[in-house]
């Protein structure tokens, strides 16, 4: 094929149809041969979408390829995310830093394009995405961000925060339930500034998808709230264009059903599962590229006048950016302190001092550490306004309410307080979509057991190192009757065994305190906050022997120690079952035994200290004995393998409906059966 030499069009205008099929093949045989050299990966979707994201890239989509995080871009997520080579090719296409080696290295040990978009890995790519569903729910968490720093900041003439979310969606997308809750909040909402471009290509790994999936799709997002098109064939660019121009217009979240060809050019498999999820193959991909009209060398061919009408993309980008800043600049002369609080938000910076706000509990009887954390959120809350989030319908439980403040709702966006509703998986993707796209510190509440519905957003969270806190509370079988349906026993173990998770169970108020400042401190992934329904003391921490709650920064300290003649035992807890541990401490030291509780909060923040500081608060050769109302399931890392030198208590079952205090006595949580387990050792 010889480069063409017609005039090329300007960036944002329509394309004449002989080079808008040049360009689309372009990015269909960028995919197509970026899976055949994996022999691994998705060609389907790329193939088939390839007008689509050429229309949206170029006509719609304002960003800066020089410059990924411009404040104000529109942000794109690839929710389908299994056609990452879609998104690979526009990234290097546009001129994002993605070298055609990258695109040659696809799904290769080192290489930035891994099999499925990861935040953080590749420069352009904004959310995580592969499980499906999850890039749809993060979209919903963008948008929700991108109004609420606009309510905050925007002022007459000076909209500094003016953006689309835009995604592709996929069938295996609008099936999954986390889609369905995020679907459903972003259409009460009316979170206008969503448009999806929904892949309707009918297929699925396992065929048609009406073998599982006939519902009128339409119908549902309808009732959600959502401007919907339907019918919109995915090759014709116009009736693209002008859909998305609708939607732009509609003051309600839209979806585009996109009717595509799945593989379209493939001669003998377009438009079956075939060519969903493997490679072509040599001679299916020789056919292809016939068919198209396509070189069959070299492989990753772009012609010259393509490569040239892309790249007018950085042109426009830093030419959009620096009609940016010339706006910003006038805005920071008239709003000098709100400009300087939103670069500070957008950077992730916490304001100067917030650490003063963290409330020192007096001694005393204390309180449930949910209710610590509430006046903690509280407190903090007055002094970094981007602190915002809510609860799975659970605010009362999980005390997350902002005091005072209004809730975020259509058309007001001001407020830090949001109503997630019964919708634990699309909380948790809304949170980490928040996250990804700036500015804001969300937090979300539920019960510990609940976790279990949200642990894939968690998991993503995790792996794309996102600052998102969560509030667990009932955090044990200390919630009592609501029986063991309600009762956590696994999941403080399933957490901890999350990579770049941090759970935080503290032990009393001020525990609870300095677990909210190493939450926040946690740029780089989140942060679990374990909470109680019980009340618990809240220790004197000038009392003989005891040791100072901020500790907790290192994950494990010795809160009490009564050692005169030498330590005999050490007694290990966490949250609520430390004053078990203390407990027992005071009637070992009363009969004369050498005794120390370690308080150990949090596992990962304590395997990060030096191996002289852990060994300073567990030292080698003493017994020890854990005691946690859970899984005894990993105590052994802290007790040892030998039970002649450890002992982990905890509860290996399920729980029971009655009392709390009951249910301590009953499961053998208690200071005598501690005490009991202690003496044994020695």
């Amino acid at each position: 094929m010889t480069a063409q030499t017609k005039t090329i069009p300007e960036f944002e205008k329509p394309l004449d149809n002989e080079f808008e099929r040049l360009a689309a093949n372009t990015i269909r045989m960028l995919a197509a041969d970026g899976v055949q050299a994996a022999n691994s990966g998705h060609p389907g979707m790329p193939m088939g979408m390839a007008v689509a994201a050429l229309t949206l890239w170029t006509r719609f989509m304002r960003y800066n390829p020089a410059n990924p995080a411009w404040l104000n871009r529109d942000r794109f997520v690839l929710s389908a995310g299994h056609g990452s080579m879609l998104l690979y090719a526009m990234l290097h296409l546009t001129g994002y830093d993605l070298p055609l080696e990258q695109l040659r290295s696809f799904r290769q040990w080192g290489s930035k394009t891994p099999g499925h978009p990861e935040f953080g890995h590749t420069a352009g790519v904004e959310t995580t995405t592969g499980p499906l569903g999850a890039g749809f729910s993060n979209g919903v968490g963008m948008a929700l961000a991108e109004r609420w720093l606009a309510a905050r900041f925007n002022r007459p003439g000076f909209d500094v925060v003016d953006h689309y979310t835009y995604a592709i969606v996929s069938d295996g997308d609008l099936m999954e339930g986390v889609a369905s809750e995020a679907a459903s909040l972003a259409g009460h909402l009316q979170l206008g500034k969503i448009i999806y471009l929904y892949d309707d290509n009918h297929i699925t790994i396992d065929g048609k998808t009406d073998v599982s999936y006939t519902e009128d799709w339409a119908g549902r997002f309808t009732a959600y709230g959502w401007h919907v098109q339907q019918g919109i064939d995915a090759n014709d660019s116009p009736a693209l264009a002008q859909a998305i121009a609708a939607a732009q217009a509609d003051p309600r979240p839209s979806i585009i059903g996109c009717r595509s060809i799945i593989g379209y050019g493939s001669p003998n498999r377009a438009g079956t599962s075939k060519v969903h999820g493997e490679a072509l193959g040599a001679d299916e991909l020789k056919a292809t590229k016939e068919n198209l009209g396509w070189p069959q060398e070299p492989t990753f061919y772009i012609p010259d006048d393509v490569a040239a009408y892309f790249a007018q993309a950085r042109s426009r980008g830093a030419a959009l950016e620096t009609a940016y800043a010339a706006l910003f600049a006038e805005y920071a002369a008239a709003y000098p302190t709100e400009a300087a609080e939103l670069k500070r938000m957008m950077a992730g910076e916490l304001p100067a001092g917030w650490e003063a706000a963290l409330p020192v509990f007096p001694a005393g009887k204390g309180d449930a550490t949910r209710n610590s954390s509430g006046k903690v959120l509280n407190a903090l809350a007055a002094v970094i306004p981007n602190l915002i989030g809510g609860s799975a319908d659970l605010a009362g439980s999980n005390k997350t309410d902002i005091n005072g403040k209004p809730f975020i709702k259509a058309g007001d966006f001001a407020g830090p307080n949001i109503h997630f509703g019964v919708r634990e998986h699309g909380m948790g993707g809304i949170l980490n979509g928040m996250v990804y796209h700036g500015g804001v510190i969300p937090y979300g509440g539920t019960f510990l057991v609940f976790s279990d519905y949200m642990r894939g957003s968690i998991r993503l969270a995790a792996l794309s190192g996102l600052r998102v806190v969560y509030i667990f509370t009932h955090d044990s079988i200390g919630l009592g009757e609501d029986g063991p349906t309600h009762q956590p026993i696994e999941h403080l173990a399933a957490l901890r065994a999350m990579p770049n998770l941090t759970v935080m169970r503290p032990a009393d108020a001020n525990e609870v305190s300095e677990a909210w400042k190493a939450a926040l401190l946690n740029a780089h992934g989140p942060t679990v906050l374990a909470l109680t329904r019980q009340n618990l003391p809240t220790y004197d921490r000038s009392a003989p022997g005891m040791g100072a709650a901020d500790g907790v920064q290192k994950g494990g300290y010795v809160l009490f120690e009564r050692a005169d003649n030498g330590l005999q035992v050490v007694l290990i807890g966490t949250g609520s079952e430390v004053d078990i541990a203390y407990q027992a401490a005071l009637k070992l030291a009363e009969a004369g035994i050498g005794v120390r509780v370690v308080s150990l909060p949090s596992w990962e923040l304590f395997e990060q200290q030096d191996a002289a500081y852990r060994a300073s608060v567990l030292p080698p050769g003493v017994p020890k004995v854990s005691i946690e109302a859970g899984t005894t399931f990993g105590w052994s890392r802290w007790v040892g393998n030998d039970p002649r030198q450890g002992i982990a208590i905890g509860i290996d079952h399920f729980g029971a409906s009655a009392p709390f205090q009951r249910l301590y006595q009953e499961f053998g949580l208690t200071p005598d059966h501690v005490v009991a387990a202690a003496r044994k050792l020695l």
